[in-house]
């Protein structure tokens, strides 16, 4: 039997899969030690299933073990990477080329380092949500150390070309940066193919815990040299002090298993269901996708319902399903959604549009239940609205 409300939330987090939590029970109770504790059998076990997970997750990306610090989550990971760097290549420079449609873990680390000295650029992209390499290769200057760009948007699910960005940095002596979080265990994300130098992602966007993610630092051709952010222990190679999550460490080497097992399979099924849902309410007069049509993740779409706003929306599914107007981070912001923006919505369009993120656990007939359930309800919500009213009136009138 169906139950609502129906998950459609997946970009914002996902559910733990059991055999995830199967994985981490053991580190709770019986194998309850610390890894850092080397002198009995109960660090020793704890120590043993942090390195397994090291393994896990490090083969999930085309890694070396040694390159992967465990972080409390991508955001974290973020900010030692952005700021790690900063102090580490401050004598080569100070530049950093982001883009104006990054995660706020990236901007605001980005405004925090210009507040340091930092000479930040914030390239624009197109309507589709995709930076020019073209353009990226013109801002580089003599000074610029790092660029950091997004694998693939948490709002449009656009993938950014990131092999071509890593050609322009190496060409220059620049290390490329990505926040990986919606592409790692969604897509195959390899940081040797792919030329990366640092890439943050997380657990608990790949159907593993939350609280634990990953920063993934290249060691050698280059060898990327950080400042740690965290003082205290010298844990993780120094980069990273604090007693270590275990339990979900454990959790998110088994999810990134699952992922590399199982993505093949996920993908082209959630691309279908994606499809489905998006082809239906394509059907509703005034609606569009927002972001490439192509080059996008299999389980992602932002729709806008034009003269529509996603607030009564979201009001009148009356929590039969869970969607999204943009960013978890910064779903209580009433601003509109700063990547759509960037694309060139106008606020109006930009506040019509709401995010569906499929996930592994979704269902054909979850699927069909909530184009039902929107179809209804976007036609409900513009009966009482005066902006659908004028919408009309001016459609009305217009020349044929």
């Amino acid at each position: 039997m169906l139950q609502l409300p129906i998950y459609l939330d997946n970009n914002a987090t996902t559910p733990c899969d059991p055999r995830v939590v199967e994985a981490m029970l053991p580190y709770f109770t019986t194998h309850f030690g610390n890894a850092a504790s080397r002198t009995h059998p109960f660090g020793w076990t704890a120590a043993a299933a942090v390195d397994h997970a090291r393994e896990q997750v490090a083969a999930l990306i085309g890694a070396e073990t040694q390159e992967i610090i465990f972080t409390s989550g991508a955001t974290e990971a973020d900010n030692l990477a952005l700021k790690g760097m900063f102090e580490a290549y401050a004598g080569k420079g100070n530049h950093i080329i982001t883009v104006a449609t990054e995660h706020k873990a990236v901007l605001d680390t980005c405004l925090h380092l210009e507040k340091q000295g930092a000479s930040v650029t914030r390239l624009e992209v197109d309507h589709a949500g995709m930076i020019s390499p073209e353009t990226l290769e013109a801002a580089i200057t003599p000074q610029t150390i790092g660029i950091a760009v997004m694998y693939a948007n948490n709002e449009t699910g656009a993938i950014q070309p990131i092999s071509a960005i890593s050609r322009i940095a190496r060409k220059h002596d620049v290390l490329l940066m990505t926040d990986a979080t919606q592409a790692v265990g969604k897509i195959p994300v390899d940081v040797q193919q792919d030329g990366i130098d640092l890439m943050a992602f997380s657990a608990h966007k790949l159907y593993g815990p939350k609280g634990v993610g990953a920063l993934y630092v290249r060691r050698k051709q280059p060898r990327v040299r950080l400042i740690a952010q965290l003082d205290g222990g010298g844990h993780e190679r120094g980069l990273r002090s604090g007693t270590l999550n275990v339990p979900g460490i454990a959790g998110f080497g088994k999810a990134c298993e699952l992922a590399g097992a199982e993505m093949t399979a996920e993908g082209p099924r959630l691309a279908a269901l994606r499809d489905k849902l998006e082809k239906a309410l394509l059907e509703l007069e005034a609606v569009s996708v927002n972001g490439p049509l192509t080059h996008r993740l299999p389980h992602v779409s932002n729709i806008s319902f034009q003269h529509t706003e996603n607030e009564a929306l979201l009001a009148g599914f009356n929590r039969t399903i869970a969607v999204a107007t943009g960013s978890a981070c910064t779903s209580a912001s009433m601003e509109p959604s700063h990547v759509l923006k960037a694309m060139g919505l106008s606020d109006d369009l930009a506040r019509s549009s709401l995010r569906f993120s499929l996930g592994r656990f979704t269902t054909a007939e979850e699927i069909d239940q909530a184009i039902r359930i929107v179809q209804e309800t976007v036609n409900n919500v513009r009966k009482m609205s005066p902006l659908w009213e004028m919408y009309q009136e001016t459609t009305t009138l217009r020349p044929s």
